[in-house]
């Protein structure tokens, strides 16, 4: 769906969902301005906006790193033996 122009009725067509479904979806990715839509006629045409969607994915993979790092630091915490001090 990121590349090129479709309408909601199009991709009402190749999703196993209702019209008014999709329409729910393409309003939710339009609000996180994932997409933008625009009327042509009688038909919502709705454009996926890739740029976006790369910042999305360069901010998740940060903080998947982030993530990762925490966690690594968290189970050397783990394997580290027991000193036998005890609260």
């Amino acid at each position: 769906m990121l590349r090129g122009e479709h309408s909601v009725t199009d991709l009402a067509r190749r999703y196993p969902m209702s019209f008014a479904a999709v329409q729910k979806h393409v309003a939710v990715l339009e609000r996180a301005e994932l997409v933008t839509k625009h009327q042509r006629g009688r038909e919502r045409i709705v454009c996926g906006r890739i740029d976006t969607v790369r910042d999305v994915n360069r901010l998740l993979d940060e903080l998947e790193a982030i993530w990762r790092d925490r966690m690594q630091r968290f189970a050397d915490v783990l394997a580290e033996p027991d000193q036998g001090e005890h609260p």
